[in-house]
């Protein structure tokens, strides 16, 4: 399982560091937009808008993804990596490779999603 532990540590910690470079490219795509119309059309001013929307939910994606990555790496130093944090059973090895941040089994997360 060190091994494993350490192909997952190295892939999550990869995944982390593509993110933060994501987000440090991004910053200038947050800037508020100018509400003037005098300084620019109203349709200019809309795609502004709509393109400072899109930006905000791209940077809450990220930031939720590197919480996943911060609880896959806690998990991985507790020793509890792998397993479904609901029933405790083994996580198919290619979900994991798939989504190395994913914390629980297909069966739980359909459970879980059928809930209302």
């Amino acid at each position: 399982m060190a091994n494993d532990a350490d192909f997952y540590r190295n892939k999550l910690e990869q995944l982390r560091a593509e993110i933060i470079a994501t987000n440090e490219d991004s910053q200038d795509s947050e800037q508020p937009v100018e509400l003037d119309q005098q300084s620019i059309g109203r349709l200019s001013r809309m795609d502004a808008m709509q393109g400072q929307q899109m930006a905000q939910a791209n940077k809450r994606r990220r930031e939720q993804m590197l919480r996943a990555i911060a609880a896959a790496l806690v998990r991985i130093d507790n020793e509890d990596f792998g397993y479904c944090i609901e029933c405790g059973d083994a996580i198919n090895e290619k979900r994991l490779e798939i989504d190395p941040t994913t914390a629980m089994c297909i069966q739980c997360m359909e459970e879980i999603e059928k809930r209302p």
